[in-house]
């Protein structure tokens, strides 16, 4: 890679190269930009700009406690690529030939609603034709390396089955439609782009290198050197199996002798969490504990490594940055609603307006209350976003129902801010038609803010 004065040679780009020497390294190794920029003899803005994509695609992962760290992490599993096994699931379908060929993913669908050679034009490698019962078609997409989903409840030819087991690309049949099948797997796909929004916390901690830990056989002497040597005060207890009996800080070390054992002062049992449960839910359990380090274990308690509470807070800032992926029953709720703005007494009061479509209404042909707590929910939501450039997770929210809202009813939204702080907010929220306040809530919540 390098020649006799350590540069870079070779049809590779310096980026390349470096992330290549990334890719290289044991995971858990820690590293730096200086150290690979001096070794790889490249500037360190242009190791910097290859840390950078490193980070993202997951070779490498930042921790506050550690450093830069290769990182060896499994990914989760792909959320916006199917397989052929998985659309003969939402599909219903029966296979009848190419089963090799199920855990093959698809890059795109065709439906084939036209003439077979115009429909040649859109059948590629790693497709999928929906189509009915039209034998050439079948097989005229195998031959261009797709799969085949026939639907109408049709069975293919065994010239088609045949050729499908040959090739080892799945024919499929489907007792639906081709409309009703191209609309489950349209939802299916929507499922996983929301899915894919959702950030868990194993991706966003390291597991490829220990964190700083206790342990349980150790005194206070060992827990002011490890305070000293890292500059931090809270760290996990683990026993000889490294499972997690306890979480030692500087209250629980507050006047206390250098010898004192640290089973005897640790906070035992301590708040754990596993490795998929969600960031919020992190979030929501740190800031109700008010905690600020939280021990990742498996099933057995054995420590998988710790998450901090900046960590958690940028990571959800992150994840609302993100372009909008699918649509949630939220999103096509509040699709109607526009905010609007006044100056009352030099404050500025936000406001939303829509209306009722038939879609939101119960069983009586009514608005539904549910659906009016949740317009109510994120009117207060927005508004938090709009003035304080944050979020919340809801505490509790108490509704009232003044009287119904009929169909094409146009609604306001006012929420109020009654309490607002830096890790609290108290809002009230009132819901108005054209006669006048029909509902209102109170809310309560904890504030995300990362400092």
């Amino acid at each position: 890679m390098n020649d006799a004065h350590g540069n870079i040679r070779g049809g590779s780009t310096k980026h390349e190269l470096i992330l290549q020497h990334i890719q290289g390294l044991k995971i858990g190794t820690q590293i730096s930009v200086r150290a690979i920029a001096k070794e790889l003899g490249v500037s360190e803005g242009t190791v910097y700009k290859a840390f950078k994509e490193a980070e993202v695609t997951g070779l490498v992962s930042t921790k506050e406690r550690i450093g830069t760290v290769r990182i060896g992490r499994k990914k989760r599993e792909s959320l916006d690529q199917l397989t052929f096994g998985e659309v003969a699931q939402i599909a219903e379908g029966r296979l009848y030939g190419g089963g090799d060929g199920l855990e093959k993913t698809l890059h795109k669908f065709v439906i084939g609603a036209m003439e077979l050679d115009d429909m040649l034009r859109y059948i590629d490698q790693s497709s999928l034709l929906i189509v009915g019962n039209r034998a050439g078609a079948h097989r005229c997409a195998l031959e261009q390396g797709a799969g085949v989903l026939i639907t109408g409840g049709f069975e293919p030819s065994s010239e088609v089955i045949e050729l499908a087991d040959k090739l080892e690309l799945p024919v499929l049949s489907s007792r639906h439609d081709t409309f009703t099948v191209a609309s489950m797997i349209n939802r299916a796909m929507f499922d996983r782009l929301i899915k894919r929004k959702i950030m868990l916390l194993e991706d966003i901690v390291t597991f490829g290198r220990p964190a700083d830990v206790l342990r349980a056989g150790g005194n206070l002497r060992h827990y002011h050197h490890l305070c000293q040597s890292t500059g931090y005060s809270r760290f996990p207890v683990v026993d000889e199996r490294g499972r997690v009996v306890g979480m030692m800080t500087g209250k629980d070390a507050a006047g206390s002798e250098s010898d004192t054992p640290i089973e005897k002062v640790m906070t035992r049992k301590p708040i754990t969490a596993a490795p998929n449960i969600t960031v919020a839910s992190a979030a929501y359990t740190m800031a109700a504990e008010g905690i600020d380090l939280l021990p990742i274990v498996d099933r057995h308690r054995k420590l998988l490594g710790v998450v901090t509470r900046r960590e958690i807070w940028d990571a959800m800032r992150f994840a609302v940055k993100q372009p909008e992926s699918g649509e949630t029953f939220e999103d096509l709720m509040w699709s109607g609603f526009m905010q609007h703005e006044e100056r009352v007494a030099d404050e500025v009061a936000i406001s939303y307006k829509g209306s009722i479509t038939p879609q939101m209404t119960g069983a009586l042909g009514m608005a539904s209350e549910g659906l009016l707590s949740t317009l109510m929910s994120q009117a207060a939501r927005r508004m938090i976003q709009e003035i304080g450039k944050r979020d919340f997770l809801l505490e509790s929210m108490t509704s009232f129902f003044v009287r119904p809202i009929g169909i094409d009813a146009e609604i306001t939204i006012k929420p109020k801010a009654m309490e607002l702080s830096r890790k609290f907010s108290k809002l009230e929220i009132e819901l108005f038609d054209e006669r006048g306040l029909a509902a209102k809530a109170m809310l309560t919540a904890q504030m995300i803010d990362p400092y």
